[in-house]
């Protein structure tokens, strides 16, 4: 009897085997006569879609439809669509009937950076990709430079502690980086904007701005800063608004080298009498002369004459006649 079943087990043990290799051998001939693609995550954002899947294998120059499975190389497709900056994870795997299906994770962005006349989307492992006006996510804005030393994901902690807070998250429009220790926000309070120096402590930060909101603002009016800052320990500094600068136009040398208008020049019809009397009186008279050396004298008894007032002469009574 233990013989019997020995027999058997090695019976079932040698068909098993034949059949594994049966299926792998149709499995080779196999042809792929489909190719399906699933988005996991397209619930909030649509950077990729099935088409879009397909024309990168194209672009790629992968043919997979009508090819034998054991020719297909999945590594391959794997690693050609992870290349695309809008793709975070990629699986590739066959099912029955000869169907190639490709689940592809697409990128979950965190923010948006403008930098200059660029744009650009971060996720949350520091992966770029070009922001289109093909696809849009509602995402915190940035602006600012950011290098390979310094990425935008030195603010993700930053950011998503805002996100968290609804209160703050209605406050916070967007961030300025100007530089690693100068990173303002633009708040939803018109009229200032807020240095939260480097990322570094930035819920005490919040707390600091919220107390100033609270007890200074509505004290000194919303207007009153332009700049406040609280990157400092244990101190808001905060800047008034600069006043309002008389514009100067620039000097242009080329307006004194114009001529005059000839119709501003023109005399009135009402002014012509006086002017007139003015030129015959000035080609009347004669411009005086220098006086010589030898009549200085003369000269200046005919000044003093002329400058002495004339004395009044008084009749005088007439004279009795004698008889």
């Amino acid at each position: 009897m233990k013989l019997v079943n020995y027999i058997l087990l090695i019976v079932l043990t040698a068909l098993m085997i034949a059949g594994i290799f049966w299926a792998r051998d149709k499995g080779r001939d196999e042809l792929c006569n489909d190719v399906q693609v699933e988005i996991i995550n397209d619930d909030s954002t649509h950077f990729v879609t099935p088409i879009g899947i397909i024309e990168e294998l194209e672009r790629h120059h992968i043919v997979v439809k009508g090819k034998p499975l054991w020719q297909i190389d999945v590594t391959n497709i794997e690693k050609k669509l992870s290349e695309s900056q809008y793709i975070e994870d990629v699986e590739c795997l066959f099912e029955n009937g000869g169907r190639l299906k490709i689940r592809v994770e697409q990128i979950i962005p965190v923010m948006r950076v403008f930098d200059g006349d660029q744009s650009y989307y971060v996720n949350k492992d520091g992966k770029r990709m070009t922001a289109s006006s093909t696809f849009h996510a509602d995402v915190p804005i940035i602006e600012g430079h950011f290098t390979s030393n310094y990425s935008p994901i030195r603010l993700l902690p930053m950011i998503e502690y805002v996100e968290q807070d609804s209160a703050l998250k209605s406050l916070v429009t967007m961030y300025m980086m100007r530089d690693t220790n100068n990173i303002y926000i633009v708040p939803s309070i018109h009229g200032h904007v807020v240095n939260m120096g480097n990322c570094d402590d930035y819920k005490g930060k919040f707390k600091k701005l919220q107390l100033f909101y609270s007890k200074v603002m509505p004290v000194k009016g919303w207007m009153y800063y332009d700049t406040i800052s609280v990157k400092w320990d244990h101190q808001v500094v905060a800047t008034k608004r600069d006043k309002t600068v008389e514009v100067v136009p620039e000097y242009n040398p080329e307006e004194d080298e114009q001529a005059d208008n000839v119709q501003t020049m023109q005399v009135s019809e009402t002014s012509k009498a006086p002017v007139n009397k003015m030129v015959k009186e000035s080609k009347g008279s004669q411009a005086p002369k220098t006086p010589d050396k030898g009549t200085a004298g003369a000269t200046n008894e005919t000044k003093a004459s002329q400058t002495k007032p004339p004395e009044s002469q008084t009749p005088k009574p007439p004279e009795a006649k004698k008889p």
